[in-house]
C-alpha cells in the first residue's frame, strides 16, 4: 500500500476511536474495516493475518459488551423495556439537542420509565445509574477490541 494509503487508514482509524468514545460513529466497526481494508491490499501472510484478527476481535468485542452489559443490567433488575424507552428519546433527542441530547434523553428515559414502574425515586434512580454503567462498560469493551485491533495493525505496519 502507498504511503498515502496508510495515512489515510490511520486517519480513519483515529476517526474510529473517537468514535467509540463519543458513540456517535460506529467506531469499532470503522476500526476494523479501516484494518481490513489496510490487510487485503497489502496482502501476503502479513497483511490477511492482521485482516483475520482485525475481524475476530471486532466480533468478540461486540458479543462480550452485550453479554457483559445485558449480565450487569439482569443483576440490577432493569427490564429491556426501560433500555428501549431510553434508546428511543436519546436518538429523539440527538437530533433535537445535537450532541448532547443521546445522553440526556437516554437517562432521563430510563429514569422516567422505571420511576413509572417502581413508582418510588430511589430505585428508579439506582436503574438508571445501572443503565449507566452498563452503557460505561459497553464503551470500555469496545474500546479495548478497537485498541487491539489498531495494535494488531501497528504490528503489521511495523513488519511488512
Amino acid at each position: 500500500m502507498p504511503g498515502w494509503g496508510e495515512v489515510a487508514v490511520g486517519l480513519v482509524v483515529l476517526v474510529g476511536l473517537f468514535g467509540v468514545v463519543v458513540q456517535v460513529l460506529p467506531g469499532a466497526l470503522l476500526v476494523a474495516g479501516a484494518v481490513v481494508v489496510w490487510g487485503v491490499v497489502t496482502g501476503g501472510f502479513v497483511g490477511w493475518t492482521v485482516a483475520v484478527v482485525a475481524v475476530l476481535v471486532t466480533g468478540v468485542a461486540m458479543v462480550a459488551k452485550y453479554l457483559l452489559a445485558g449480565r450487569h443490567l439482569k443483576r440490577a433488575g432493569v427490564p429491556g423495556s426501560t433500555l428501549l424507552w431510553g434508546g428511543v428519546a436519546g436518538a429523539v433527542l440527538f437530533f433535537v439537542i445535537p450532541v448532547v441530547g443521546l445522553p440526556v434523553g437516554f437517562v432521563g428515559a430510563v429514569y422516567l420509565a422505571e420511576w413509572v414502574r417502581v413508582r418510588e425515586p430511589r430505585p428508579a434512580w439506582r436503574a438508571t445509574v445501572a443503565a449507566m454503567q452498563a452503557t460505561g462498560l459497553t464503551i470500555l469493551v469496545e474500546l479495548a477490541g478497537a485498541m487491539l485491533v489498531t495494535l494488531a495493525w501497528l504490528l503489521g505496519l511495523a513488519t511488512s
